[in-house]
């Protein structure tokens, strides 16, 4: 079953059932609500409000559900769960809009909101958990069938990790873990797992093996107490997305860290991927398609006369397109207007300078501006690149970072941006000396990440945008 399908039934259900507790509330407003507040019968007319409603309302919903997590993991959810978060979503949208629409009707009597929000949540929640539910129930049904299942990977083969493999395997299917196989982090840690599951490999070639096993999840069973080979490990698995758990410390425990999905699960603390709050990080992606999206057309007339003052004054095309490292160090193609001559790196990769003569009279104007990086708004609709994180730069002078400085791969925990926190402090790099440097702020952005964070970030930038500092 791909996720994709999986998410499609839950939108769809969503939206049908959004439509649905609209059309029974507008019902029941027109048969109870208002025939108290006229003093007679209304009948039941669709007008073109109704419509309108029913067009809009089910878009506001599935960005509230967007916004609360609700479509991260669709395989792994509970019955519980689901009511939790159903309940609370439902609560928030409900009151969003019974104060920007219906509390501007004019009633004799309060009772009348009271009624109104009350029969709008029930018949909100009330359809939307049991088509949430019925989905969710078929979806544990194959899980225990083991018709459906996650590729795991164990990282460690001692006795935490054979009591591990021996207490998830005796529940059968009904956890939802195929095991493919174990890799070792230090020789062959003491007792080995060969006897039960094949043995794959070393944990520096963990990256390789995720991709050619097809890995959904990887469980940490070294003893919590070997904290220095966990972090090494998690900075290994921070360059994926698979799903990272590992056995808790008893004061994982004692703290509330630990949760349970199912009665089928083991107690393993879950590592998220995201420095962020998930809740943040779904509003940061949302400010990064409509900011992008409204910088893109406003600026359009803009972006033509850029094209054409290229065109006039340099030969060549008018955008700078190159290969970059993002998220997991996957590549992409940056987009940039031009701002150096053609063949400008014909003798090999080589960083530009303030007084750099490779760079064309237009060209230092866009750079000073940054205009030269509005297409990268592009790349940020492509899912490529956010409107703030750390630069991205080309493999050749990774590879040069990284031998002096290994912690690099941190920033590929996250999207790489338009401008970062190093651009804004530091400024633009001439060398791999000035990169490193610079790589400080970028982790410290990283372990810092927030939406005030951004948005302080991205204030400072349009400063030097107007002011024109840029190299």
């Amino acid at each position: 079953m791909k996720r994709s399908h999986q998410l499609v039934r839950y939108i769809v259900s969503d939206i049908l059932t959004a439509e649905l507790s609209y059309t029974l509330f507008f019902i029941f407003r027109k048969l109870y609500i208002e025939p108290q507040k006229f003093g007679y019968q209304i009948p039941v007319e669709f007008d073109s409000n109704f419509v309108r409603g029913l067009i809009i309302l089910p878009f506001f919903w599935l960005l509230v559900y967007y916004l609360s997590d609700y479509y991260r993991d669709v395989f792994r959810k509970s019955r519980l769960q689901e009511l939790g978060q159903t309940l609370l979503s439902t609560l928030v949208g409900v009151t969003i809009v019974f104060f920007a629409i219906i509390l501007d009707d004019t009633v004799h009597d309060y009772t009348n909101y009271y009624q109104s929000y009350l029969a709008f949540l029930v018949v909100h929640f009330v359809p939307t958990y049991l088509a949430r539910v019925t989905i969710t129930s078929r979806t544990r049904k194959l899980i225990t069938q083991g018709k459906l299942s996650f590729s795991t990977l164990i990282i460690g083969a001692n006795l935490p990790a054979e009591e591990l493999f021996f207490s998830m395997t005796a529940q059968g299917s009904a956890t939802g873990n195929r095991f493919a196989g174990y890799v070792t982090v230090n020789g062959k840690n003491g007792i080995s797992l060969e006897k039960y599951l094949p043995h794959l490999g070393h944990f520096d070639d963990i990256l390789p093996i995720i991709r050619q096993h097809k890995i959904e999840e990887v469980i940490i069973a070294i003893d919590p107490s070997e904290q220095e080979k966990i972090n090494r490990i998690l900075n290994h698995l921070h360059l994926t997305d698979v799903r990272i758990r590992a056995i808790p410390s008893l004061t994982d425990l004692l703290s509330g860290k630990v949760r349970f999905t199912t009665l089928y699960d083991m107690p393993l603390l879950e590592i998220t991927h995201s420095p962020m709050p998930t809740w943040q990080m779904n509003i940061k992606e949302l400010m990064d398609i409509v900011i992008s999206l409204l910088v893109l057309v406003v600026l359009s007339p803009l972006c033509l006369l850029i094209a054409i003052l290229i065109k006039i004054t340099s030969p060549g095309p008018v955008f700078y397109s190159h290969e970059r490292i993002g998220r997991h160090g996957k590549p992409f193609k940056i987009i940039k207007f031009r701002t150096m001559v053609p063949d400008a790196e014909k003798n090999g990769p080589e960083l530009s300078s303030r007084n750099d003569p490779r760079i064309t009279p237009i060209g230092r104007f866009l750079r000073r501006t940054r205009l030269d990086e509005i297409p990268n708004f592009i790349n940020v609709l492509r899912g490529e690149m956010s409107l703030v994180g750390p630069r991205p730069e080309r493999q050749y002078y990774i590879d040069q970072i990284v031998q002096r400085a290994p912690y690099y791969v941190h920033l590929h925990r996250v999207k790489p941006g338009i401008t970062s926190l190093g651009q804004v402090k530091f400024g633009y790099a001439e060398n791999v000396d000035q990169m490193i440097r610079r790589l400080q702020y970028d982790l410290l952005y990283i372990e810092n990440m927030s939406l005030a964070l951004d948005i302080k970030i991205l204030l400072y930038t349009i400063g030097t945008i107007i002011r024109q500092k840029g190299i």
